[in-house]
């Protein structure tokens, strides 16, 4: 669809709807620290609490792709469904204590965001032909805002809010969000239905595809990492501040973090114009892997540096994600691009939930900082994929062939 005809406050609202609608996703992180005390919860609660909401959100994104939702409803419209139910499972733990609850009003809110974080990108892919993968990159990096913003919420109220408030804040966001979409996104007119379905015999087909195998490869050890990351930011900046004897802004600190992920999002997007999605991705997945190799290291650092390395981890660890969706996208078969996209996201975050319960397990009996290196197998695999990718990248192909389409014209 060409920009005249796409409505100028579009992109932005669908920014703001992702943002609010994946605020859900570490609601239950952000207050695990007072609940833990509150509810007597065992040490690993934090590892479960997050492998809960990674599993709902595998089982959404299968459930909606084998019955189709995708062609059945309004993509708006889904969206907002799905933000109503998130905001109401993530208050759920209002209503019952316990760690059985907590889990299962975790899980359900990542079925929930099944509806959300996918839909979001379909939706920006149904206006978008040119550019999709800046809008991309805009739309991630609104996942990265909205997956800080529980940190930021616990920030502001420290001292006032309560947790309950602080879930009730999130669910008020989140409804916000899906209510944006309702209103004001429509649906574009550049769908695929052809290619949205899932596709149980497409798994062997799509193995076969060398290039789309490197792409999946590279993607699941980039979310090994990236998860993992992200669950124990809080646990990795209260074991250095009880390291070094300082004190730190744990929830402020926390936020900073993960959300200057976003940074690596939007900038990433626009260097892969020039570049190629398979280069960006593969230089911030070797400065990731290195940060996480040499965690033990800068770990001992005075905390201004500290501090400042770890954002910029943070800034690497997620900026690659846009031009990984890029990549699996154009290097899958056109009639498997759904049912592909599907499964390698279904996989992946399969893969968070591994290496979180493998480093949850570890840390009863390992300081935190010193198993951050386990964080760079992903990266090291990731590499080793792509190496192909880099070297005939699918994404600068596109690129040209439409250079040559606009000067044949």
């Amino acid at each position: 669809m060409s920009t005249s005809n796409r409505p100028i406050i579009l992109l932005p609202a669908l920014v703001v709807a992702q943002f609010a609608g994946t605020s859900l996703w570490f609601a239950g992180n952000a207050i695990l620290p007072d609940i833990q005390v509150a509810w007597s919860l065992p040490e690993g609660a934090l590892g479960w609490v997050t492998s809960a909401v990674q599993l709902g959100f595998i089982t959404g994104t299968l459930l909606s792709a084998i019955f189709t939702l995708a062609d059945r409803v309004s993509a708006p419209r889904l969206f907002f469904a799905a933000s109503v139910m998130g905001a109401l499972m993530n208050i759920g733990p209002l209503l019952t204590e316990g760690l059985w609850p907590l889990l299962a009003f975790r899980f359900l809110t990542g079925v929930a965001l099944a509806g959300i974080y996918p839909v979001g990108m379909k939706l920006a892919a149904s206006w978008y032909r040119e550019g999709l993968g800046s809008a991309l990159g805009w739309l991630v990096g609104a996942l990265v805002l909205g997956t800080a913003s529980p940190h930021l919420v616990r920030a502001l109220g420290d001292g006032l809010l309560e947790w309950q408030a602080v879930l009730g804040i999130v669910s008020a966001l989140a409804l916000s969000g899906g209510a944006l979409v309702l209103m004001v996104v429509g649906e574009g007119t550049m769908t695929s239905r052809s290619s949205a379905g899932f596709n149980p015999r497409a798994l062997g087909a799509l193995a076969r595809v060398p290039r789309f195998r490197a792409a999946a490869l590279g993607y699941f050890g980039h979310m090994w990492e990236l998860y993992a990351f992200w669950a124990f930011v809080p646990a990795i900046l209260a074991s250095y501040a009880a390291r070094q004897h300082v004190e730190l802004p744990v929830s402020w600190a926390a936020f900073a973090v993960i959300a200057s992920g976003a940074l690596g999002c939007i900038i990433g997007g626009r260097v892969a114009l020039g570049v190629g999605s398979a280069r960006v991705a593969a230089m911030q997945v070797l400065a990731s892997g290195a940060l996480a190799l040499t965690a033990p290291l800068w770990s001992m650092l005075p905390t201004p540096l500290f501090l400042l390395v770890l954002l910029v981890w943070g800034v690497f660890v997620v900026g690659d994600s846009p031009q990984f969706s890029t990549l699996n996208a154009l290097t899958a078969p056109r009639e498997l691009v759904g049912s592909g996209l599907t499964i390698v996201t279904s996989i992946g975050f399969g893969v968070t939930i591994a290496s979180i319960e493998l480093i949850s397990q570890l840390a009863r009996n390992f300081d935190i900082l010193w198993l951050l290196p386990v964080m760079a197998v992903g990266p090291v695999v990731s590499l080793i994929a792509m190496r192909t990718l880099v070297a005939d990248d699918p994404s600068r192909a596109r690129s040209s062939d439409r250079a040559a389409s606009r000067a044949s014209d």
